[in-house]
């Protein structure tokens, strides 16, 4: 099985639990702190691309940043470019934790979606 790159904040309860879940059912990860080491434009708009979702659904809407910056509103008016941008700036801005595998991406944990990696 691949090594899957496991993106997450070491305080984010919501992380630990995800990251519990995967080395529960036997999923190798390569942990990275989103804190210390932000994704850079070239990975986000990879995993943008790769994950299929709007690109509402990358943000941390439940962050302190979030709400600072005012971005409920420039989400729904700023360019894609324009947003990767601006996650790429700051690692707290990006919904966590992030699971990136061969095939696909996940922000924020969801068991059906991490369980599908184990029904492949």
């Amino acid at each position: 099985m691949n090594t899957n790159l496991f993106i997450c904040h070491t305080k984010c309860s919501t992380c630990k639990k995800a990251e519990k879940w995967l080395l529960d059912n036997g999923v190798t990860i390569e942990k990275r702190n989103i804190q210390t080491e932000n994704p850079t434009l070239e990975e986000i708009t990879e995993w943008y691309h790769k994950s299929g979702l709007d690109i509402k659904k990358l943000f941390n809407t439940s962050g302190m940043k979030y709400r600072e910056l005012k971005l409920k509103d420039r989400v729904k008016t700023d360019s894609a470019d324009e947003l990767l941008k601006l996650l790429s700036t700051d690692g707290m801005l990006v919904k966590r934790p992030v699971l990136v595998t061969e095939d696909t991406v996940f922000f924020g944990f969801k068991e059906p979606e991490y369980q599908s990696l184990l029904d492949k």
